[in-house]
């Protein structure tokens, strides 16, 4: 792909997000940094007060659109990639239940009667997830989806900065609801000279 006809598609991209930015803000979307052919985005869980940042990732717009986006989920402050293990939260998702009223899914649920699927995918903790989404480099890229080729997508609105984010916020950051604490409290010898140290 033409890195010049990559670049106005993403300058598009970020153009669309920029339109709605107050709105996606008070979601806890918070855009660090857009420089081609990088998108920085991190989230924060609003319903939880004080609103910790929950997740960041990178969106890669390299060869857009005639590949997909690359989605990499990283440190907030540093930029480092993350592995499983340290993303610090699960994105599960629920077959579509088409009618079904929301009390019922919610009891299917609790009773284990609903089987939810992991969208962040490794095979190892110590591996980088994925995210498993058609429209993100990586589904496609991966030997699973052979017949999910990303030209069935393009166009579709799937792989837009916005619809990735949107997933992004829905599954993982938009469900935190409160702070789950846990104190360990260890006791040091006692010093028998009485000095503190």
């Amino acid at each position: 792909m033409d890195p010049e006809v990559s670049r106005a598609k993403f300058d598009r991209e970020v153009a669309a997000y920029r339109m709605l930015e107050a709105t996606y803000r008070k979601r806890g979307w918070l855009l660090l940094g857009a420089t081609f052919p990088e998108v920085f985005v991190a989230f924060a869980a609003t319903k939880i007060k004080p609103a910790p940042i929950v997740a960041a990732v990178i969106v890669d717009f390299t060869d857009y659109d005639l590949q997909p986006p690359s989605v990499r989920f990283v440190d907030p402050f540093t930029r480092e990639r993350l592995t499983a293990s340290n993303v610090g939260f699960q994105m599960l998702r629920r077959p579509a239940m088409p009618g079904a009223p929301p009390e019922m899914i919610a009891a299917m649920i609790q009773q284990g009667a609903i089987q939810l699927s992991a969208m962040l995918q490794a095979n190892k903790p110590d591996d980088f997830p994925f995210l498993c989404l058609p429209g993100v480099r990586e589904y496609h890229d991966n030997p699973a989806h052979t017949g999910d080729s990303w030209l069935l997508h393009r166009g579709s609105g799937e792989g837009s900065l916005v619809f990735i984010l949107e997933k992004i916020w829905i599954y993982g950051a938009d469900p935190l609801a409160a702070y789950n604490i846990q104190i360990q409290i260890q006791g040091l010898a006692p010093n028998p000279m009485g000095i503190p140290e």
